[in-house]
């Protein structure tokens, strides 16, 4: 308690490093929104996925959600910008494609839907003439992380947001988790409020809606997540956590809260190590982890991990095989019934595409 009072007062004291980042961002949008930075269209439908702060909102779950559910209607690709990843530039992913040289996400996506195109490139603008000319028969591109990069206009936007930190209540960084101005919720065509309580209320559905203010058009949806059943990360065999289960959480992402929550309700005890977000895993983190999971005396014991840090861990693959390391996968799970809904928007958008004058 006292580290969080701590660092919400440290992060007070920076209000004049925000207020800065803050105008820079406004005077950055204002200039798109009068067209003196220009935001090129392309003749596909593109969906962008992004939020507007940092952290974990849940986009590649939501990524992979799209591609769960279009890849049987329509040729797809996706593109991401292959955050921390070791190389620079245009690349498209293959059987010898490791996370060191992409990223963990598109790494992810790739080990889950190897027959749909997974592209990286930090311009966009340049990377997607770059996967048309590799993959011609692509019919829609899924942006990931997209929202405030405006060099591209996606046709299709949606905004992912944390129910347990609402853009609403935000502010910029780095007193807040901003990285774009709360105003530019208004640019979305879709707003996914994530990681709810799966018991969220009519009321206080309908509170939310009102305090975020949907424009005309806008449609807002309320996701929830929904964890797997956990698999080991080198055989792909399944596991179970129980009462009876001593656990190793690790993990390298920027909100374990979840997981932790998960953990809470379904094991007496368990340890963490918690490293940076997109950590890349060293020699020594692997010992560290190694020692700490040996001194745990309980019988039934594992190792459990996200799916994107097993994306990073994979090069300790042969010291993981006779261990109990496993994954644990997470998915979106739209509430009050409207999945349905949501990608009737999606496939609607993509239908009734018309090339941009």
């Amino acid at each position: 308690m006292f580290s969080n009072w701590f660092l919400k007062s440290f992060r007070i004291l920076l209000l004049p490093f925000a207020l800065l980042f803050g105008f820079i961002v406004n005077i950055r949008n204002w200039l798109y929104d009068k067209n003196i930075l220009k935001s090129a269209s392309f003749g596909l439908p593109l969906i962008g996925v992004g939020n507007l702060s940092v952290g974990g909102t849940g986009k590649s779950p939501m990524v992979e959600f799209l591609v769960m559910h279009l890849k049987g209607q329509y040729r797809l690709a996706t593109l991401s910008r292959g955050y921390k990843r070791k190389t620079k530039g245009y690349a498209l992913a293959n059987e010898n494609t490791t996370a060191i040289e992409i990223g963990d996400e598109p790494m992810q996506f790739y080990k889950k839907f190897p027959d749909v195109p997974i592209a990286i490139g930090e311009e966009r603008l340049v990377a997607i003439p770059q996967l048309l000319h590799d993959r011609p028969q692509t019919q829609v591109i899924i942006l990931d992380d997209a929202f405030q990069h405006r060099a591209v206009k996606a046709g299709l936007n949606i905004l992912l947001s944390d129910y347990g930190n609402l853009f609403t209540r935000d502010f910029f960084l780095p007193t807040g988790d901003l990285r774009d101005s709360r105003l530019s919720y208004k640019r979305a065509d879709i707003i996914v409020v994530t990681k709810c309580p799966a018991s969220l209320s009519t009321e206080e559905r309908l509170s939310i809606v009102q305090e975020i203010e949907p424009q005309k058009g806008q449609q807002v949806f309320f996701s929830t997540i929904a964890y797997g059943m956990p698999y080991h990360i080198t055989q792909r065999t399944v596991g179970s956590v129980d009462s009876d289960t001593e656990v190793l959480l690790v993990t390298g992402i920027a909100n374990p809260k979840p997981l932790k929550n998960l953990l809470e309700e379904r094991v007496e005890s368990y340890y963490m190590m918690h490293y940076n977000d997109h950590h890349i895993f060293s020699i020594d983190d692997w010992r560290d982890i190694k020692k700490r999971f040996e001194s745990m005396d309980a019988a039934k014991k594992m190792v459990l991990t996200t799916e994107k840090d097993a994306m990073r861990l994979l090069k300790f693959s042969n010291e993981i095989d006779g261990m109990a390391f496993y994954v644990i996968p997470i998915e979106h799970k739209f509430l009050f019934e409207e999945e349905p809904v949501f990608l009737e928007r999606v496939t609607g958008f993509i239908n009734h595409f018309k090339i941009p004058s």
